[in-house]
């Protein structure tokens, strides 16, 4: 997180404790060292310290994300190469407490931080645009190529804190009994005028403890995401297939704007997510979705030119919600971007054989590089006349203020 001269920031002025140091020091070997997602070892490390308290699971949580976020900068900074050492991980957390408002205690752990002024390294990091934004020298050169001038705004937004945004559940609720009811719980929320079921909440906070959320009166979901199921056009009544549903977050919102009639069939690799789907659908009073893992080909098969719509929210680097998974720009590669690119290809030209004639395949990622998004949707079109482009959204961080998505509206005519 970064205040208007790029320094990081955190505006905390506590005192820092031991313990919770070694907390974020494991975490860190584990995400870099273990190749682990920071979202799991942050959710396995809170549930182990059932005894901590609010402001130390949010201490844990938000230095863990914030140095992952950061960790090119900070050793750039510190001025040494990447070690997950306990001695250099201390050294590289006092720096980051230090730019975040920390009063740093006379503790050996932080002795000798930085060998030159902090201004003066600052000066330097500031000037180079993979130190400043903290990212791979392969993805700066990748975002310029794509998105030319545009890559700079879209990569300083990227890292920015992302807000906690919320979709009413309009099955069961309004938005404004919904805003009413979560204000009674102490939970404040902002309306988002240009997205009819968005709250922002004005502080983050565990809101999966509420009455509110118990009651299945809301999901978690950023804006940008909310924009997939409006997008798709639906109608009550509709046959609706969720081919890479995942846990259903779009695949609950169809279902609401759906009025809870019709059919969506939810469709995915990990039958896992679609059991964790089928607990969320019953939570929000949704009875419309029945889920089908992919076990083969024929599960496909058998429903081609059935569907009225066809989601595909394709695999994707997901450099759109890079605000979200910091770590993703660590455990990402050119390799690995290039090989989705030919899977999005591949998942397109099979799946897109479900929608009926005058039915419509929606192809979504969040990301923002062209060669995951209107690349892959033109080449399907000119390898395909049966099908046409009839809509698209490309949804940039820097111009709306949330996640980065692409989605595009592709009709079968034949």
């Amino acid at each position: 997180m970064e205040n208007s001269r790029g320094e990081i920031k955190s505006g905390a002025h506590e005192r820092l404790h031991p313990n919770l140091i070694r907390a974020v020091i494991e975490a860190l070997q584990q995400i870099f060292g273990g190749d682990r997602y920071a979202d799991a070892v942050v959710k396995n490390m809170l549930k182990s310290n059932p005894k901590w308290g609010s402001k130390d699971r949010k201490f844990l949580a938000e230095t863990v994300y914030e140095t992952v976020r950061w960790w090119r900068k900070l050793w750039a900074i510190y001025g040494k190469e990447p070690e997950l050492s306990e001695q250099r991980l201390w050294r590289l957390l006092g720096i980051y407490f230090h730019l975040s408002g920390y009063e740093l205690p006379a503790w050996k752990e932080f002795d000798g931080i930085m060998d030159r002024p902090l201004e003066e390294i600052l000066k330097e990091v500031e000037s180079n645009r993979v130190l400043r934004e903290s990212i791979p020298d392969w993805l700066d050169e990748l975002g310029s190529q794509e998105l030319g001038d545009k890559w700079e705004n879209e990569i300083h937004i990227l890292n920015e804190t992302a807000p906690v945004i919320i979709r009413t559940n309009t099955l069961k609720i309004t938005i404004a009994q919904l805003q009413k009811a979560l204000k009674e719980e102490e939970v404040e929320s902002i309306r988002l005028p240009a997205y009819p079921d968005a709250l922002q909440l004005e502080v983050r906070q565990n809101i999966f403890r509420t009455k509110c959320f118990n009651e299945g009166l809301f999901e978690v979901q950023d804006a940008s995401s909310q924009e997939v199921a409006y997008f798709m056009d639906l109608k009550p009544g509709m046959r609706v297939v969720d081919a890479c549903a995942g846990g259903g977050g779009k695949t609950l919102h169809m279902a609401s704007l759906m009025q809870n009639k019709g059919k969506i069939l939810a469709l995915d690799l990990h039958e896992w997510k679609l059991k964790e789907m089928q607990k969320r659908a019953a939570r929000a009073g949704v009875s419309i979705i029945e889920p089908r893992p992919i076990t083969s080909s024929k599960v496909i098969k058998r429903m081609e030119k059935t569907a009225d719509r066809l989601l595909l929210d394709v695999p994707c680097s997901g450099l759109g919600v890079l605000r979200r998974n910091p770590d993703n720009k660590w455990k990402l590669t050119k390799d690995s971007i290039d090989r989705i690119a030919i899977e999005q290809h591949d998942i397109i030209t099979s799946y897109s054989k479900m929608a009926k004639i005058g039915g419509r395949v929606i192809y979504a990622t969040c990301s923002i590089l062209p060669s995951e998004n209107e690349k892959v949707v033109d080449k399907f079109i000119q390898e395909n006349p049966s099908y046409k482009k009839v809509g698209e959204k490309k949804i940039l961080p820097s111009e709306s203020g949330h996640d980065g998505f692409y989605m595009a509206s592709i009709e079968r005519i034949a």
